[in-house]
């Protein structure tokens, strides 16, 4: 099998895929990955794929929900299979040592493909495999991410395949691209059956955004188009004048459908949105107070402060000890 082959290309010869995940990855993002494998070998009657899993030392990875996932060994266990996916979620810096990378990117030429979900890109890119690429990141990085690594095209997007590079923002849009690999190797009526069987709507185009909607179960779906509106704004805060020119309604008929929908006023869910946004940022990065303020709209860094004080019953210090 020749190593400049598309792996997402019609196929009848097994796929063997080596997934690295680090410490604090998510088992959603593991189980999406591995599960539609396992699934379509059994609609294949066959073995389509095969997968191991291998860790930073070769140890059971500790995952978010405190299940430790078994390993097949360390790193270096990853060679002979035709692509490399890394899965990683929250504090990928720590996680992902100047070890681990170097070991990422002696090994990388290695594969035919290399892929990343969630916080896997930000390891690609900082084993420098990822330049003059397209890819996406979580959308909670995506700024970061692009500052970070001008050289990579980054866009919004749920899931990017570029050249023998893919990338995916978050657990399900990596299965979106696990049942595009499917579909792409063994006929979408395969993927098809896949995704029925997790009772799955298999969305296939994976330069949607990650974030079609706030409240996909809003009683109005023009709640959740305000909601991404001002997700999309947090910075640069839209007026209620300019959100309801971008609805087609007025101000007061945005009230209504928000206090129906949320049980508050547009204002008050936009600052909620702004706030919950720097608590974030103030828990997960080492973004300088200022800098978080901004970009969460606050101009005023007292004002900031009140605010953060009021909804959370603590200062924004103290909420990175």
């Amino acid at each position: 099998m020749s190593k400049s082959e598309s792996i997402f290309a019609p196929s009848s010869q097994p796929l063997d895929i080596a997934v690295l995940v680090l410490p604090r990855a998510s088992i959603l993002e593991v189980a999406s990955v591995l599960d539609p494998l396992r699934n379509a070998n059994r609609q294949l009657g066959r073995e389509g794929f095969r997968w191991r899993v291998v860790s930073p030392d070769g140890a059971p990875v500790p995952l978010t929900c405190g299940i430790e996932l078994p390993s097949h060994g360390a790193v270096k266990a990853a060679l002979g299979a035709d692509a490399l996916v890394v899965i990683s979620g929250y504090n990928q810096a720590e996680v992902a040592t100047r070890e681990i990378i170097a070991e990422v990117r002696r090994i990388a030429p290695r594969f035919r493909a290399l892929g990343g979900v969630d916080a896997g890109p930000w390891i690609l890119a900082r084993a420098g495999l990822l330049g003059g690429y397209r890819a996406t990141v979580h959308w909670e990085d995506l700024e970061d991410f692009a500052a970070a690594y001008p050289a990579i095209e980054v866009v919004p997007d749920r899931y990017v395949i570029s050249g023998n590079r893919f990338t995916a923002g978050g657990a399900v849009p990596a299965a979106d691209m696990m049942l595009h690999l499917i579909g792409a190797r063994c006929g979408i009526g395969v993927a098809g059956q896949v995704a029925d069987s997790f009772l799955y709507e298999a969305r296939a185009d994976g330069a949607r955004p990650q974030r079609p909607g706030l409240v996909p179960g809003a009683r109005d779906p023009r709640v959740s188009q305000a909601l991404t509106l001002m997700s999309q704004h947090l910075e640069d805060p839209l007026s209620l004048a300019r959100i309801t020119a971008d609805l087609g309604i007025g101000i007061r008929r945005l009230e209504q459908i928000f206090d129906e929908s949320l049980g508050q006023g547009p204002a008050a869910a936009y600052l909620e949105l702004r706030l919950q946004s720097a608590r974030r940022l103030l828990a997960d990065t080492s973004h300088p107070m200022q800098e978080v303020a901004l970009r969460c709209g606050f101009n005023d860094g007292s004002g900031f402060s009140r605010a953060f004080k009021r909804r959370f019953g603590q200062s924004p210090r103290s909420v990175r000890g």
